[in-house]
């Protein structure tokens, strides 16, 4: 095993699962977009509004799928939404058309999203006293995978042809169902289900700051679909980049990820800290979509460096962004309730899951270089609105939940 895993034990197999899940989605987001308007044949205004609407979708089950987790059991509901992604990617190889493209793009998308919610507890209960530093740690992991994924994804793109971008699906296809089954045949720990708490249901639907939080980190997410969708579009239409460059920037991306995700991690630990972060983000952003709008319209070794010089800098803001997400979402969480507000908190991904592939494709694809700064500065305010919120939602998770509550059994603080 690596020497950067964990020891033996929980973390080491939710490390594992991860680890082969993402190898997956690293071939996935590279060229997952690509493989639907270069094998497929989809207009990729259809493909935008295809990926809205199973984002949308995805902002229900992600709800849903953390206050299941609390109350029926982790891991089992962890594992199932890994088969049912499994599943639906699998599916990809039948799409000739737009509505059954939406159908298996929704069931993927409410699958992650329920999935995601689910790791949460998951995540809190085996990762000691900071869960944030853990969920950090998984990132690293997230982008060593996304890594030898992109690699791999590089080959299908530049060979370009029908089969190769189907042994794409099906390997991102067996590497849900692996996951899966590393979590089972593992054997992670069970969490014990949770009683329902007293007072009323849905309490995270009801705490507008965290609300707000989670509006404004959705926005901000949006940034995870400009290497993803955005920027390969670009580098093939609108530039004279290479068609390997699509590979080499997410290459970029994700290496950096993986060298310095802990370390910022470290550096972001309060929600005053947070905030800050958020506001350097922004910033980032900005400079990066900047870049990226100078890359068209240069020749072929200018646009490269244009575009390698923005990832880099659009990565940095995404290495804050991850940071400053993870620190707020569980410190203004309670414990007893993890599930459902991590799920709530969801929602900001799946708000970017719904409308930054149209929004990205819209602004920066079709408008072409306006766009790209029209996209920065929704980064930016977005940036300099998170500091007020997060001093906001201090406030009230310090008067919410320092009152008496009801006991609880030991595991709910767990």
């Amino acid at each position: 095993m690596p020497c950067w895993m964990p020891d033996a034990g929980p973390q080491r197999i939710l490390a594992v699962s991860n680890l082969v899940y993402t190898l997956g989605s690293g071939l996935h987001l590279t060229a997952g977009v690509l493989y639907f308007t270069e094998a497929v044949r989809l207009p990729a205004g259809e493909v935008g509004l295809g990926l809205g609407i199973a984002g949308l979708l995805a902002l229900v089950l992600g709800v849903a799928g953390g206050p299941l987790a609390d109350r029926r059991g982790a891991r089992g509901i962890y594992a199932a939404t890994l088969l049912v992604q499994a599943l639906a990617t699998a599916g990809f190889v039948l799409v000739d058309g737009f509505w059954p493209f939406v159908v298996v793009v929704c069931a993927a998308a409410a699958a992650k999203a329920a999935g995601t919610a689910a790791r949460s507890p998951l995540i809190r209960h085996h990762a000691g006293d900071r869960p944030q530093q853990f969920r950090a740690y998984l990132r690293a992991v997230t982008n060593v995978g996304i890594s030898l994924g992109a690699l791999l994804a590089g080959w299908v793109v530049q060979v370009g042809t029908l089969t190769a971008y189907r042994l794409m699906v099906a390997g991102n296809a067996f590497a849900f169902a692996a996951a899966a089954a590393a979590v089972i045949l593992l054997r992670l720990p069970p969490l014990a289900p949770l009683p329902a708490a007293g007072g009323p249901r849905r309490i995270a639907l009801r705490e507008r700051p965290y609300l707000l939080l989670t509006a404004l980190d959705g926005v901000m997410a949006v940034q995870f679909k400009v290497l993803t969708v955005a920027v390969p579009l670009w580098i093939v239409g609108a530039t004279t980049a290479p068609a390997w460059l699509v590979s080499a920037t997410m290459l970029t991306g994700t290496v950096m990820v993986v060298a310095f995700q802990v370390r910022a991690g470290r550096s972001v630990d309060s929600p005053a800290a947070a905030a800050r972060a958020y506001r350097r983000a922004g910033v980032a952003f900005l400079m990066a979509c900047s870049l990226f709008s100078l890359s068209a319209g240069v020749p072929a070794g200018v646009a490269a460096a244009l575009l390698l010089t923005a990832v880099v800098i659009h990565t940095v803001g995404e290495l804050w962004h991850s940071a400053a997400g993870f620190e707020v979402s569980f410190a203004l969480a309670p414990h007893h309730a993890t599930g459902q507000y991590l799920g709530v908190f969801g929602l900001g991904a799946g708000l970017a899951e719904a409308l930054g592939p149209g929004l990205l494709i819209a602004l920066c694809i079709t408008w072409g270089r306006p766009g790209w700064y029209v996209a920065g500065a929704m980064f930016a305010l977005t940036g300099l609105a998170a500091p007020p919120a997060v001093r906001w939602a201090q406030r009230h998770h310090h008067a919410a939940h320092t009152r008496p509550a009801p006991a609880h059994p030991a595991s709910a603080a767990a």
